[in-house]
């Protein structure tokens, strides 16, 4: 995890990007992580590896979309992640491409998409494999999610850009905060949306941009599914022993529980997924949730996750099992 500290998260080098805000490094290199010339992760076969903008894949090509879950934080090397478990093992009749953004929105991945969908080779599958962050941005008060929801950094985004309150002077340096408001000190925060309202919000948005999604498949002739992340307070209400060991000490660090309150809870992780659910079958596209499907395929002791949203190697392992699995592909 210190490897991906170094440029990957909030205390690392961020990317600043015209359009998609932030992304990757370019060319990094290590043991642990290793990105391409246009800061896409690398991806491994079982005996050869891919990446967007490094060496190419030969198609047709499945693509896995999403944040940093995709992106594989947490993952020991390239291999472990889930585009390299799918492609050398579980589903490695075409190969897949790591699409994963850390810290993406919808809206930041639909885009990812456009932007470099010219680089790609002939596409049949795109396995959309999100949902948690636009849920927990839901939270932020509408000033700042307008019309396309609200990203990560946007804090540092309104303070330095200036804000409709302001003179439209940059505002001075700030903390930086992955999900933060441009409130000053001694400002009151913005009261949290209800429950209700975050997961309609979310979910309205994802749906928004899976019709878009849903367009492009269809010109390309390339099957497309969407999959609700597990959350690991979504697949069991009591953690391996060191699962709680790490979220309690994250918790001490990071209050994770205050952030997202209530959104963590399984119950509302299935109320999400319902109103996914149901938006997706009037899309006509294929709709899991895979927290119950993960629920059922692990014991108390099978320790998933490094972090709430992230996982060990074996839980990659297993997880893209079970994607091959729903997803009926070999």
């Amino acid at each position: 995890m210190l490897k991906y500290e170094e440029k990957f998260d909030d205390r690392g080098q961020i990317r600043w990007l015209p359009y998609l805000m932030y992304f990757h490094p370019v060319n990094h290199v290590s043991e642990v992580v290793n990105t391409d010339e246009l800061g896409f992760r690398l991806s491994h076969g079982v005996d050869t590896h891919a990446s967007v903008g490094g060496r190419k894949a030969q198609g047709p090509v499945r693509l896995l979309v999403g944040s940093s879950t995709v992106f594989g934080i947490g993952a020991t090397n390239d291999a472990a992640t889930l585009s390299s478990r799918l492609w050398s093992q579980h589903a490695p009749s075409r190969p897949w491409l790591n699409f994963g953004g850390r810290s993406f929105n919808s809206t930041q991945e639909l885009l990812l998409f456009t932007l470099h969908r010219h680089l790609l080779p002939e596409i049949d599958e795109i396995v959309i494999f999100s949902g948690f962050n636009d849920l927990g941005l839901a939270r932020l008060p509408e000033s700042l999610r307008g019309d396309h929801g609200a990203f990560f950094n946007c804090g540092d985004f309104f303070s330095r850009m200036g804000t409709p309150k302001d003179d439209g002077r940059p505002a001075g340096p700030r903390k930086r905060g992955w999900l933060r408001g441009p409130a000053g000190p001694g400002t009151p925060a913005p009261a949290v949306p209800t429950l209700d309202e975050q997961i309609a919000t979310a979910a309205e948005l994802t749906l928004r941009h899976l019709d878009t999604w849903r367009l492009f498949a269809d010109a390309m002739g390339a099957r497309i599914t969407y999959v609700l992340q597990p959350l690991a307070t979504w697949v069991r209400e009591r953690p391996a022993p060191q699962e709680t060991a790490l979220f309690d000490e994250l918790d001490r660090i990071s209050h994770f529980g205050t952030v997202y309150g209530d959104i963590a809870k399984m119950e509302s992780g299935r109320r999400y997924a319902d109103s996914l659910r149901r938006g997706c079958e009037k899309l006509g596209m294929r709709f899991f949730d895979l927290s119950p499907a993960l629920s059922e395929a692990v014991t108390q002791n099978d320790w998933l996750f490094v972090d709430r949203i992230h996982f060990t190697d074996a839980g990659h392992d297993l997880v893209a099992g079970a994607l091959a699995d729903l997803l009926e592909i070999s």
